[in-house]
């Protein structure tokens, strides 16, 4: 798609990895969601070393928030478990490359709802997760994290050959704050995808949200 035709660059809300108070996190979420666009959440409650939170945490925190995220018009996704998406009545899911099949989260998901794959920076996973129908290919981490040790490091030239080639949207993930995410919406991203550059933000999540919002807003594409 033409960068004359193409939307601006959406800010793509992942969660902390960790959720002590349910309730103080909802009360941060409603507020981080109430300062500005945000196209999706994903609840992803994963240590930086892979570890999964219980699913009985993940389905009480999704049970929770879910309804306060779909009521704020924002896509609620869940990260890893198609399984558990499905129960949590979520719009979506995203997998990794050693998670649910594609297929598999297709079938619980079915046509209606989102399936995000991640691509990491390989070029072949990307055009084998277009052609078999995932909604959006996310790509990084372009800059170091914490929130997980990347598997690789992408370059913004990747969302560049990805936007001139397929039609199928494309996240970036890693490492992304309001400092580094109008790069990457130049460089052709649909979406940039942030957690600390929210949460861990000074002045907290909802300005966070507006910081990055305004940095989105202000790349030319």
């Amino acid at each position: 798609m033409s960068a004359l035709h193409r939307p601006p660059t959406r800010l793509y809300l992942l969660s902390p990895p960790e959720v002590a108070d349910l309730e103080a996190f909802a009360g941060d979420l409603q507020a981080a969601l109430n300062a500005g666009d945000v196209a999706c959440f994903q609840l992803r409650l994963k240590s930086a070393a892979g570890v999964a939170a219980p699913d009985d945490w993940v389905l009480k925190v999704g049970a929770r928030i879910g309804p306060l995220v779909q009521g704020a018009g924002v896509a609620f996704l869940l990260n890893d478990r198609p399984d558990l998406a499905d129960r949590l009545g979520a719009d979506g899911v995203h997998i990794g490359q050693k998670d649910a099949p594609y297929a598999t989260a297709r079938r619980l998901m079915g046509p209606e709802r989102t399936v995000g794959v991640t691509c990491h920076a390989s070029r072949h996973l990307a055009m084998e997760a277009g052609e078999a129908g995932a909604d959006y290919v996310a790509f990084g981490a372009f800059y170091p994290t914490g929130t997980k040790s990347p598997d690789a490091r992408a370059e913004p030239e990747l969302l560049s050959w990805w936007q001139a080639l397929m039609e199928v949207p494309c996240v970036a993930i890693g490492g992304i704050t309001a400092e580094t995410a109008g790069p990457l919406a130049q460089a052709g991203a649909d979406f940039v995808a942030a957690s600390a550059g929210v949460w861990q933000h000074p002045g907290g999540p909802a300005a966070g949200v507006r910081a990055l919002n305004a940095a989105l807003g202000a790349a030319v594409r």
